[in-house]
């Protein structure tokens, strides 16, 4: 599938860049307007639109999903209502909650693509623009020279799961983002059972936490770190995780 190939009169470019301007939206609302959660958390459900009409019209792709040792799981329709919207709503809130730190935001998601970009060179191309736009601006996030903001987590969020969901690297995408799932269990489980927030503290030099209520946390419970060690750290989880999804996606 070429840059400018269309299914049906319907092009995958243009799927995907209309998504992506929608997550880039939705996270200046929120910026701007400082949304609450119950609101921006469904959101997204609204930029699924272009992709469940993008796979009603393509009839290549795949409306089921191979899991080792369970075997293949057919949605059939409830691929396209009910899947793909549960596919971009998660994963885009999952990549806004883990940030906040220099670089977080910016080069894990950068991992999850070039992981996702390495098992679809049909629609390789559709990424390398956004891909390379990404990693300058992971080196500047990381150096503490550009922040991200809610504008850049939302639209990477949404261009992952539109990526993932076009190339039909469903599996891939569910293990390469565990890591995300992992971190928003623990911070809802901890707001709506602890009635607390995660919370880290800084020295002026090192981070560290007396809880365990995100991923962030976990990693510097009584363990005082660097910012720049925290999200090494974290984007070798998310490397580890990546290169399984691609590793098991290959031989399922």
């Amino acid at each position: 599938m070429g840059l400018d190939t269309s299914v049906n009169g319907v092009s995958a470019a243009l799927t995907l860049a209309v998504c992506i301007l929608f997550g880039g939206f939705m996270g200046l609302l929120d910026d701007f307007m400082d949304l609450k959660w119950r609101y921006k958390a469904f959101m997204p459900l609204i930029a699924a639109l272009p992709l469940m009409y993008y796979a009603l019209e393509n009839p290549v792709l795949r409306t089921s999903i191979s899991i080792p040792f369970v075997g293949t799981i057919q949605f059939g329709e409830a691929y396209i209502f009910v899947i793909i919207p549960l596919i971009v709503m998660i994963v885009t809130n999952t990549v806004n909650q883990l940030g906040g730190l220099n670089g977080l935001e910016s080069i894990c998601p950068a991992i999850v693509i070039i992981g996702l970009m390495a098992l679809s060179p049909a629609t390789f191309i559709l990424m390398l623009g956004p891909l390379i736009f990404w990693l300058i601006l992971s080196y500047f996030n990381f150096r503490g020279k550009i922040f991200v903001g809610n504008s850049g987590s939302f639209a990477i969020g949404m261009t992952i799961a539109s990526f993932a969901v076009i190339s039909d690297l469903k599996l891939n995408l569910l293990i390469s983002i565990l890591p995300y799932i992992f971190n928003s269990a623990i911070i809802l489980l901890s707001i709506f059972f602890v009635r607390k927030k995660a919370k880290v503290l800084f020295d002026g030099k090192k981070l560290s936490s007396e809880n365990r209520r995100s991923l962030v946390t976990v990693i510097t419970y009584h363990r005082p770190l660097t910012e720049r060690q925290v999200v090494i750290i974290v984007s070798l989880i998310v490397a580890l995780f990546t290169l399984l999804g691609a590793l098991i996606q290959l031989f399922s």
